[in-house]
């Protein structure tokens, strides 16, 4: 698979949403959450339990960029990508399904979410196609 200007614009957007909503949680979870109407309180623990995942966002975020300029972590990066923005959704796809509908913030995450894992799936998805017709050898 050829790896151009759409594949790596790809990871771009991918890998600069991730890495800058993660450390946007990771600087200033109140403020991160408030522009959701989410309001926080000072309980120590709940910003740990949001701060820890949002540092593995940033890091998969991080991961995606990588793989804009070095051709050894592309895979990783790809797959971090589809990770990142297919378990997102999923999740909230649950949480409409269990809690109900949510402000339409968090309803324009999730839209942004999918658009991403829609152009993921644009960009890589013959990838995956093409990987396993090399594994299964000629026909």
């Amino acid at each position: 698979m050829t790896f151009g200007t759409f594949q790596k614009s790809t990871l771009g957007v991918a890998g600069v949403t991730a890495l800058g909503i993660g450390l946007a949680i990771l600087a200033a979870p109140h403020a991160f959450y408030a522009s959701y109407g989410i309001t926080l309180g000072a309980d120590v623990n709940l910003l740990s339990e949001l701060r820890a995942p949002a540092a593995g966002l940033a890091v998969l975020g991080a991961l995606m960029l990588m793989g804009i300029w070095r051709e050894a972590w592309r895979d990783v990066s790809i797959v971090a990508a589809f990770t990142v923005f297919l378990a997102f959704p999923a999740g909230r796809v649950v949480g409409l399904i269990v809690d109900g509908i949510p402000s339409g913030s968090v309803l324009a995450a999730l839209g942004l979410e999918l658009a991403i894992a829609a152009l993921c799936l644009a960009a890589f998805g013959r990838r995956s196609q093409t990987g396993k017709q090399h594994a299964a050898g000629p026909a």
